[in-house]
């Protein structure tokens, strides 16, 4: 009830003042107009003040709920036919190798935890996503028939060091999807991730097939565009290159 009546009393002052100031004015009481005056104009500056300040308060907030409901829908958007695929090969595995599907099966379920519960969280840390992409490795080494070459270096200073979840994933998977899935033969991904005090480094390559490319990129990528855009603006760098039949992209984070 009381920042009513405050505000019932400042639309009073500020309504009725000019008029008492016409009044002293004409009656040539100018000190008191003068006085009057300052008094007046000040309040209203004040007052103008803080209400551009809560203006701009709320804008700012607005923007930042509107871009973690952005992150929570893009993250929300990481690898669900990746857990479908793997699914299909479960079905047609269980009775074929049974010790195999189990194991397929933990490993699935972990890669799941963590995609629902860690991938929410703004930052895990170096450790946890690592974790998550060899998981990943694994799973595709039981599902594939074929002899496929994947190296996984790692040179980390700190596993503790914070990063965005689910990044990493997208490059790791399009190295699959992208070049492994499409040859027959000699398919390999090489991956290179360095983390030291203040910035994370990841690189991959992979060969594919040069007649499967296509120009356009793909959700998953746009994706990734996008979230390092919104957590990691003017601290990030990401690259692409594409020599013949082999595909390389690095990403830099800057520790935040």
């Amino acid at each position: 009830m009381r920042p009513r009546i405050l505000k019932i009393i400042f639309w009073l002052f500020a309504i009725c003042t000019p008029f008492v100031l016409i009044v002293l004015v004409a009656t040539e009481e100018e000190l008191i107009a003068t006085l009057l005056s300052f008094f007046y104009f000040s309040i209203l500056f004040v007052v103008g003040i803080r209400w551009v300040s809560r203006q701009l308060k709320t804008i700012i907030k607005l923007k930042n709920e509107k871009s973690k409901t952005e992150l929570l829908h893009l993250k929300s958007q990481v690898n669900p036919h990746f857990f479908f695929n793997t699914l299909n090969n479960l079905y047609g595995l269980v009775e074929e190798d049974s010790k195999k599907a189990q194991e397929l099966i933990l490993k699935l379920s972990d890669m799941m935890r963590y995609s629902i519960y860690e991938g929410q969280r703004d930052f895990v840390t170096v450790k946890e996503e690592i974790e998550y992409l060899k998981n990943y490795i694994e799973l595709h080494k039981m599902r594939y028939h074929k002899k496929t070459e994947v190296n996984f270096n790692l040179h980390i200073q700190n596993e503790e060091s914070k990063v965005m979840p689910l990044l990493f994933i997208i490059l790791l998977e399009n190295a699959f999807k992208h070049g492994v899935e499409n040859l027959r033969d000699g398919a390999y991904i090489h991956i290179n991730m360095t983390s030291g005090a203040n910035e994370i480094h990841f690189a991959i390559e992979n060969n594919f097939d040069a007649s499967e490319v296509t120009k356009e990129p793909g959700i998953g990528l746009n994706n990734l565009k996008r979230r390092l855009e919104l957590v990691y603006p003017k601290k990030h760098s990401l690259s692409f290159a594409i020599t013949e039949d082999v595909y390389k992209v690095q990403l830099t984070l800057k520790q935040l």
